[in-house]
């Protein structure tokens, strides 16, 4: 088993776009060929776009893309430049007078940094899909990324800056990975380490502070939970039906809890999608296993690549003030 860069999955291109001023951007994953797809919505705050079809009893068999993006609501605006930008190439469901790109897509709540009034959009969502390459290894805060926060219990002077990650393995000819967008409530701690990475953090006594410890402590502040939730895409060329895709999208949540502390509140709207291309012959427990590995180390790659924006400190800046290697 080794580690390989997530856009090298078969058929697998990633693109970001992004606003840095206004802190805010998208993340496409396309697979121009098709791929069998099924999304896991756990968190109960979710702003979704075409997950419905993904129910594998329902007719359509491929998705074309699956974007996520930031903007709350105003953001799944992005999914139709992804839907230009496939139409144009003539990629997408068949339906006899034309071709209908079938692009899901998964929203985060970051209207609470930089400018609340810019969101991704068509154009943004455009700019997506032409950014898209199979050499993209941008994580941190970019595309969907950018707007992201974590640890946002007592509001934005006790919180981090969140961000995205990939990451992805191949075992023989089976390839499977991540890519997820961290804007969650809670902490993220590392599993390998047991130590907590970004999350609710004291500034003035230099030390984080446990959210869930918190919580069962009576804690809360109801008028700053409302920019949350962690988003992301497993891919593999694992042959798989639309079933399938749904349990391993299903299983890959294993991968958020284990490393997001507290997970799928009702203030986080955690949802992950499962592109499979369809090129390898795979056992489905083992892409489910390999599929927790990699949400796993995507989310803590997506706080320790994170750069500090907009007043939110990022993991990197953290430890340079505490004087540790990162």
């Amino acid at each position: 088993m080794r580690e390989i860069p997530f856009a090298k999955i078969d058929h697998i291109k990633v693109g970001h776009a992004q606003n840095l001023e206004a802190g805010t951007g998208c993340t496409v994953v396309l697979c121009e060929k098709g791929a069998a797809a099924g999304v896991d919505v756990r968190g109960s705050a979710p702003g979704t776009r075409e997950t419905d079809l993904l129910n594998p009893i329902h007719l359509v068999e491929h998705v074309h893309a699956v974007l996520l993006t930031g903007g709350s609501a105003f953001g799944l605006d992005a999914a139709s430049g992804v839907m230009r930008y496939l139409e144009e190439k003539n990629i997408g469901l068949d339906v006899g007078v034309g071709k209908v790109p079938i692009v899901p897509a998964a929203v985060l709540f970051d209207l609470n940094l930089g400018d609340p009034g810019v969101r991704p959009d068509m154009g943004m969502g455009y700019e997506a899909c032409r950014n898209a390459s199979k050499d993209n290894t941008e994580e941190g805060t970019v595309g969907a990324g950018t707007g992201a926060t974590v640890g946002k219990l007592y509001g934005p002077s006790f919180a981090m800056k969140g961000g995205l990650g990939m990451y992805a393995l191949q075992a023989g000819p089976l390839q499977v990975g991540a890519l997820v967008a961290v804007n969650c409530l809670g902490d993220v701690v590392d599993p390998e380490t047991g130590k907590t990475v970004a999350g609710l953090y004291d500034f003035r006594e230099g030390k984080f502070l446990s959210t869930e410890a918190e919580i069962i402590n009576g804690a809360s502040n109801p008028h700053l939970l409302n920019g949350n939730t962690t988003i992301g895409v497993v891919a593999t060329n694992a042959k798989l039906t639309k079933g399938q895709a749904a349990k391993i999208a299903q299983m890959a949540h294993d991968g958020f809890a284990r490393t997001i502390r507290p997970v799928h509140t009702m203030y986080d709207g955690d949802t992950i999608f499962a592109m499979a291309t369809g090129e390898a012959e795979a056992d489905i427990h083992a892409v489910g296993v390999l599929a927790v590995k990699c949400v796993e180390r995507a989310v803590v790659r997506a706080v320790k690549k994170a750069r500090s924006l907009h007043g939110y400190v990022s993991f990197g800046d953290l430890e340079k003030k505490s004087g540790n290697d990162s």
